[in-house]
């Protein structure tokens, strides 16, 4: 049966006393109301009477983390038709995780997710473990995570605690504690309202009210199924909570990235180291991203092209080769000629701005890839795992290949012709 989202309305909470049982369950009955009439249908919510699959409940808030819904429904859906079980995840590479993760950013959450799937079948056998410190004890499972797989998927009666729902509560309570310094204040607050009954459609509804009503600017009060009991509404100042410090931006770090083209039509690419920033993931060969970089000494650390040089024959031999019982003799050096292309590249990691000059250089189809790097085709950069920094530099190659100009997105300003290769650019293979 649906309740009705009409009821009577209690006093409004105050931050410094804790509700009465029956604010409780009067909150409880209006929110899950209000969410039997307005909740949104997303691809890997269970629909109304039926059993929600923790693996996708897993999935989908793992993508969930620092993106929006919007940008993680294509992904949750290729991983699905893709990955269907836990046990297909664990038993896919890490590499064709990272592909398919590419561009959803925050690589390390893919990292996790394909150790996590093969935890939960080493460890349980390829079921999600209900008990909240198993759940925790699992690769990039945190509180929140671990919270909402136990509440959705199993009817714990917890509350998982996301932006949306912290919002919720900060507001309803008016806690006007800083955070982070206030998140056991509001841990402790969303504690109180956990229902016995239906807790996984309550923690959902939370999250549903925050994205669509309580939002952190212009918030819907007058839409708001707790408007009556929430302190700051009353206050006349909901926008004042939470209370946030404010944020502080990382130093700039620059650095030049080099997009090497064969002309088969390849691109020079290489792995980055499994840990740390962008683990695992497919770049264009870089400089270290410093604070102090001179980007009049990029080009000694672009890479050392090699051509083969084929075997010479001796006169009047035929077809045998010189070189030591036909045995392939040792690349030459190639000079390449790098041009850099006008404008930066522009990202934004979580603790730094990134800016990236962009230096580009053509070599014939039997240049060789120096250690540690390899030839992709062009056609097959789509299936690799380049990350968004990655697609915005080689966005930037492409537009001044086709247009001659810097890419009117990335290098800023009004479009600026691209200048010839200089002669002093070029650099000799070490």
């Amino acid at each position: 049966m649906t309740l009705s989202a009409r009821g009577p309305a209690t006093k409004a909470i105050r931050p410094d006393c804790p509700p009465s049982l029956e604010a409780v369950q009067n909150i409880a009955r209006r929110v899950l109301a209000w969410y039997d009439q307005n909740r949104r249908d997303l691809p890997w919510r269970a629909r109304p009477g039926e059993r929600s699959d923790p693996y996708r409940v897993w999935l989908s808030e793992i993508m969930l983390q620092q993106t929006t819904v919007a940008a993680t429904i294509p992904y949750y859906q290729r991983f699905l038709a893709r990955f269907p079980t836990v046990e297909a995840l664990a038993a896919a590479d890490l590499d064709e995780t990272l592909r398919l993760w590419a561009g959803l950013g925050y690589y390390a959450r893919a990292r996790n997710l394909h150790a996590c799937a093969c935890a939960i079948v080493d460890r349980h056998g390829g079921h999600f473990p209900q008990d909240l410190a198993e759940l925790r004890a699992l690769p990039g499972i945190g509180d929140y995570t671990a919270a909402a797989i136990a509440a959705i998927a199993y009817e714990t009666c917890v509350v998982p605690i996301d932006g949306n729902v912290e919002r919720v509560v900060a507001r309803l309570f008016a806690i006007g504690e800083t955070l982070p310094r206030g998140k056991p204040a509001i841990r402790r607050a969303a504690e109180q309202l956990a229902p016995q009954g239906r807790p996984g459609d309550f923690a959902q509804a939370l999250m549903d009210l925050g994205a669509t009503v309580c939002t952190p600017r212009q918030p819907a009060c007058p839409r708001c199924p707790l408007r009556a009991e929430c302190a700051a509404s009353r206050g006349g100042e909901p926008e004042a909570f939470p209370v946030k410090e404010a944020k502080r931006q990382g130093r700039l770090r620059r650095g030049a990235a080099f997009v090497v083209l064969r002309d088969d039509g390849c691109v020079l690419a290489r792995t980055r180291p499994a840990s740390g920033l962008l683990g695992g993931m497919t770049e264009v060969p870089t400089t270290e991203w410093t604070h102090d970089f001179n980007e009049e000494q990029a080009l000694a650390d672009a890479p050392a092209l090699l051509r083969a040089h084929p075997p010479r024959r001796r006169a009047g031999e035929g077809g045998r080769l010189q070189g030591g019982g036909g045995g392939r003799q040792r690349s030459s050096p190639l000079v390449a000629a790098w041009q850099r292309i006008p404008g930066v590249v522009r990202h934004v990691f979580t603790h730094f701005p990134l800016e990236l000059a962009v230096f580009i250089a053509h070599v014939p189809a039997d240049a060789e890839a120096p250690a540690g790097m390899r030839w992709i085709a062009r056609a097959g950069l789509d299936g690799e795992a380049l990350p968004n920094l990655m697609r915005k530099v080689i966005a930037h190659a492409d537009a001044v290949q086709e247009s001659g100009v810097a890419n009117p997105v990335e290098g800023g300003g009004e479009l600026t012709p691209c200048p010839p290769a200089p002669r002093r650019g070029a650099h000799r293979s070490r």
